[in-house]
């Protein structure tokens, strides 16, 4: 008679590199579902693979809801797999454009810094170069920065 492979919590915490407590957050969330031997949790071939599955839609970025429903999906069977293909991929071109979208923002906030920085040092190198009268601020320059900031906005 055959045994099945099974897995213990620290088994699988070391071979995918998280720690026993994502193991039981995946649980508690319904991501898996490993039986018990006592008080010991006892994950087999099944839960190891749908572990797999959630930390690489994890790493993807994509949503517990979404990743919970793509592997229910295979659960129920191969029998619609074009449908199941079809899903996935419309899951990744959404996580595709967000994360496009993000490179944008991130792309323009770092203009914007660019900016600001050329200002200060323009504003410095200003400063350098003017011998100070006795008791000036050089808090003046911040009112103009705040302007220049509104303006862009």
């Amino acid at each position: 008679m055959p045994t099945t492979r099974t897995y213990t919590i620290s088994e699988l915490a070391r071979e995918f590199d998280i720690t026993p407590r994502t193991i039981r957050y995946y649980e508690d969330q319904g991501l898996i579902a490993p039986s018990r031997e006592g008080r010991n949790r006892v994950y087999s071939r099944r839960d190891r693979i749908r572990l797999k599955l959630a930390l690489r839609g994890k790493r993807l970025g994509i949503s517990l809801a979404e990743i919970r429903e793509m592997i229910d999906m295979y659960d129920i069977g191969r029998g619609d797999e074009v449908h199941q293909l079809e899903r996935f991929l419309d899951v990744l071109q959404r996580r595709r454009a967000a994360l496009l979208q993000q490179r944008e923002d991130i792309e323009a906030v770092l203009g914007e810094i660019d900016s600001f920085e050329t200002q200060c040092r323009q504003m410095l190198a200003s400063h350098e170069g003017a011998v100070a009268a006795p008791g000036a601020s050089t808090a003046s320059s911040a009112p103009a920065l705040q302007e220049q900031a509104r303006a862009k906005a």
